[in-house]
């Protein structure tokens, strides 16, 4: 049977905030990302090779060893953007039925990826668009970002992007970005509105495409990728945004 996948709903980047006010969720196109982020495409791609050197996920409840990742936190707020001291990545079991409850210690993202213009840049616009589409106030607000590296392999013959399923993550607004894709197949991204029946599914293939979700509205998956022939891997950066604090601050 052929492995049928539907295309990613792109929209202007330029349309991002209403969209994501409107219906819960946006997906921007390479380019718009570019554009959204004030960037040059190339800046973003010079990104992709941190990807190469991702610690495992010492964490995954399910015994696998197909997860490999970094992560880092971080304020944006007024224009500026600050790296905060290194802190445990935090879930209710409300959020993650699967990790929650667990200070989950991971290796931080390198000074040489965090310190790249394009790296401000992109969390910068997080921020901005978490305070026009979701907080739609004039007031500034101070957003907490934590930022995570994915790469999701096929070692184990099979790869579980979102190995808790289908969920919400106790934030704001979640960005996943697609860094690459390699020699796989599956890896379709599925939402859902929380309280309602619409839904959408589709495949990011291109580099840095991305899903712009509100999380208090749409909830979200990413079905588990298979290789094509030798191993193959996705990468993804997930951004969050979160007003008040970070998940159990303090």
């Amino acid at each position: 049977m052929a492995h049928i996948t539907f295309s990613p709903p792109y929209c202007p980047a330029d349309q991002a905030s209403n969209q994501l006010r409107d219906r819960g969720f946006a997906v921007l196109q390479p380019a718009d990302t570019a554009l959204w982020l004030g960037c040059e495409l190339a800046d973003l791609h010079a990104l992709s090779a941190a990807w190469d050197d991702l610690p495992p996920d010492e964490f995954l409840k399910d015994g696998g060893k197909y997860r490999h990742r970094r992560h880092s936190c971080f304020v944006v707020a007024g224009g500026e953007c600050m790296q905060v001291p290194h802190r445990a990545h935090w879930q209710p079991l409300e959020y993650n039925a699967l990790h929650g409850g667990m200070q989950r210690w991971f290796e931080p993202m390198k000074d040489a990826t965090v310190q790249q213009r394009v790296w401000r840049q992109l969390l910068l616009a997080v921020g901005q668009l978490a305070q026009t589409a979701i907080a739609r106030s004039a007031d500034a607000v101070k957003w907490h970002i934590e930022a995570h590296q994915f790469r999701i392999d096929t070692s184990d013959g099979i790869g579980r992007p979102t190995p808790e399923g289908a969920h919400r993550d106790g934030v704001d607004l979640v960005a996943v970005f697609l860094v690459s894709r390699h020699a796989v197949k599956g890896g379709e991204t599925r939402i859902f509105e929380a309280t309602g029946p619409n839904g959408q599914r589709f495949t990011l293939a291109e580099p840095w495409s991305v899903v712009l979700l509100d999380d208090a509205r749409m909830i979200h998956e990413t079905t588990p990728i298979q290789p094509e022939d030798a191993q193959g891997w996705r990468d993804t950066l997930v951004v969050t945004a979160r007003a008040g604090d970070f998940q159990n601050a303090g």
